[in-house]
């Protein structure tokens, strides 16, 4: 266990996050509260309801392609492949069955990129299937989200949902801050976006351009496939701050 007391230094931030360290250590723990009601949009209000509760425990050390490619043949839930970052972050992460993500970080220089030899093989980033399982369900009053590919679900660049949505059912005005790509596969929606509505039928696609208010309607039962890169957020006019969406995380 890790002794985090007396000698700790912590941090919050406006969007509900907190970091905890030591000076003397080479580990971090953040947790942010996740306000589900606020998080999902197609959710009309209720904010300010804590539904879950998400912790990552960062560790500074130095880690080869050769070792993460051991502990993924051990067994290790690996849910980020090991990777560089622009500014000199190298790192990877483990999710484990209680969802608390352990991420192993080094901190290079980023004017001399790793080689390929120092990441991992090629083949160890090859195919990767997700079956989505009840865990990934998110349900609110007005719509059901699917998790399905997801950086704690080992997608490193994009986040794929389902989302479900009864007749009659509408979801709060919203903004996105990433690009989003709608897929309708049953039914249809409705969709306004800065003033302009678009009906979209099954077997159509709508791409909504990021940081514009839109809102979702469902005339009748539909159903669609939600395409994002992994690190948009959203945010509800009259609220404060940003928030992620647990399902795409």
């Amino acid at each position: 266990m890790i002794d985090w007391f007396p000698t700790h230094r912590a941090a919050a931030s406006p969007e509900g996050a907190g970091e905890l360290t030591r000076p003397e250590s080479l580990a971090s723990l953040r947790a942010a509260a996740r306000h589900i009601d606020d998080l999902d949009p197609t959710t009309a209000g209720h904010s300010g309801r804590v539904a879950e509760l998400a912790v990552r425990l960062a560790l500074e050390l130095g880690w080869s392609g050769a070792r993460v490619r051991r502990l993924r043949e051990a067994g290790a839930p690996i849910t980020m492949s090991l990777r560089q970052e622009p500014w000199g972050e190298r790192l990877f992460q483990l999710t484990d069955p209680n969802g608390v993500v352990v991420q192993f970080v080094e901190w290079v220089n980023p004017d001399e990129p790793a080689q390929a030899e120092e990441l991992e093989e090629p083949e160890d980033r090859a195919l990767l299937v997700i079956t989505p399982t009840a865990e990934n369900v998110t349900e609110s009053p007005n719509a059901r989200m699917t998790g399905l590919a997801a950086p704690s679900r080992g997608s490193t660049e994009l986040s794929t949902w389902t989302v479900a949505m009864e007749a009659g059912r509408t979801g709060p005005e919203h903004v996105i801050s990433r690009e989003q790509v709608w897929t309708v596969t049953v039914g249809a929606l409705e969709v306004t976006c800065d003033g302009r509505t678009e009906k979209i039928s099954a077997g159509q696609a709508l791409v909504l351009p990021p940081d514009v208010l839109r809102q979702v309607h469902a005339p009748q039962a539909a159903e669609a496939h939600v395409a994002m890169r992994a690190d948009g957020v959203a945010s509800v006019p009259g609220t404060e701050g940003t928030r992620t969406l647990p399902w795409a995380q």
